[in-house]
């Protein structure tokens, strides 16, 4: 079930490890906003920061599929795999989804983006050494 939506939001999440991304195509006014969804923490590779964001909005928004996949991508740039798995996991078990719009302007819907992370951090797209541009990313 796709949660209904109100409002646009301009960034949500980034996969730093490649360059496209993902937004929710609209958000309610009691929804996070930009800059509690850490992106451009993110964007500036401040993991740390962006994770301290995040589970500061994760106590005001607990089931947000966004902030949920953002926690991911922080950890994973932080080298923590562990936490970015259970963060995407989290995402996944969202009892409603919500539709993202990714960098090329697909939209895509948050479970499925949460397990294409997975399956990036699998890879190890997500570390230094593995990440190349052009590639999946959430929100840039």
């Amino acid at each position: 079930m796709t949660l209904p939506i109100k409002t646009p939001i301009a960034l949500t999440a980034l996969f730093a490890a490649t360059a496209a991304f993902a937004q929710p195509v609209e958000v309610a006014a009691s929804e996070p906003t930009d800059e509690g969804l850490a992106a451009v923490s993110l964007l500036a590779g401040e993991s740390v920061r962006a994770i301290a964001m995040l589970q500061s909005e994760l106590e005001q928004y607990p089931n947000d599929p966004a902030l949920l996949i953002n926690l991911g991508i922080a950890y994973a740039q932080a080298g923590n795999e562990a936490e970015a798995r259970t963060a995407f996991r989290a995402a996944i078990a969202v009892r409603d989804s919500l539709d993202l719009e990714t960098a090329d302007g697909t939209t895509t819907e948050s479970r499925l983006l949460a397990r294409r992370a997975i399956a990036m951090l699998n890879r190890g797209e997500f570390r230094s050494g593995q990440r190349r541009s052009g590639q999946f990313t959430l929100n840039d």
